[in-house]
């Protein structure tokens, strides 16, 4: 088995800042559209933070890459392509595995305050199918505008899908960045081993203690726990916390 900590939603390079935590819930702000989409900011309800988080270059008309795709039916689509959906072949990623989505937030307090941009843990998704978008594209996908359904974004493109959500509270367990430091030193769960992610084989990213000193770029970074216990009782629980 595998657990893919998967990066998505807005940051400095892709929308200009962190997406907010509001009255102690994540919203993921999703990147703008750099391809197809039918998705407007305001379409999702997001046009006043998608302005503040971008300062002003982003507003509710702009188009959005309104992926991961989490639906009220408890299930997610996933769109992937190029290098990052190669890299997840090439480490085996399949059906059971689990992506945990992550990102860069920051709480925003009712005086007008902010808190500290920190990597945190948003959402996840349990692979059930891979579904191939080259030679034909379901026409679910399409007619809920799941951008990777209205264009092709590389010759390799697939969704994703399975059961997944989004959490609806900032648990502290939920987030990656160690307290007081830059949002990329996380303190890492107890069974993730120095060579034991994906992108991050460098001995000097696991020096110190209970630390990882994650890759500034990069989407899927990889984890095979093979049948570890530890592991997957740490997913579970952070399923557990997601759902609650």
């Amino acid at each position: 088995m595998r657990i893919i900590f998967s990066r998505k939603g807005f940051d400095s390079a892709a929308g200009g800042g962190a997406s907010p935590i509001v009255d102690g819930r994540p919203i993921s702000l999703p990147i703008p559209a750099g391809a197809a989409s039918s998705t407007r900011y305001g379409d999702l309800g997001l046009g006043d933070l998608v302005s503040a988080a971008s300062r002003g270059k982003l507003g509710a008309d702009d188009l959005c890459h309104h992926d991961p795709m989490f639906r009220e039916d408890g299930t997610c689509w996933f769109g992937q392509c190029g290098a990052a959906q190669t890299h997840l072949e090439r480490q085996g990623v399949g059906l059971g595995d689990v992506f945990v989505f992550f990102g860069l937030f920051r709480e925003e307090h009712g005086d007008g305050t902010r808190g500290d941009p920190h990597h945190r843990i948003f959402g996840y998704l349990r692979a059930e199918e891979i579904v191939a978008l080259t030679e034909s594209v379901p026409s679910e996908f399409a007619k809920e505008g799941h951008p990777h359904a209205l264009a092709l974004h590389g010759s390799n493109d697939v969704i994703w899908r399975g059961e997944g959500r989004m959490a609806n509270h900032a648990s502290d367990a939920l987030r990656l960045t160690l307290p007081g430091a830059s949002p990329s030193v996380w303190r890492r769960p107890d069974w993730l081993k120095r060579g034991g992610l994906s992108y991050h084989d460098r001995p000097s990213r696991w020096a110190k203690r209970g630390q990882l000193q994650s890759v500034a770029r990069g989407q899927e970074f990889v984890a095979d726990i093979g049948r570890r216990q530890a592991p997957r009782e740490w997913l579970e629980r952070i399923i557990e916390l997601i759902n609650s």
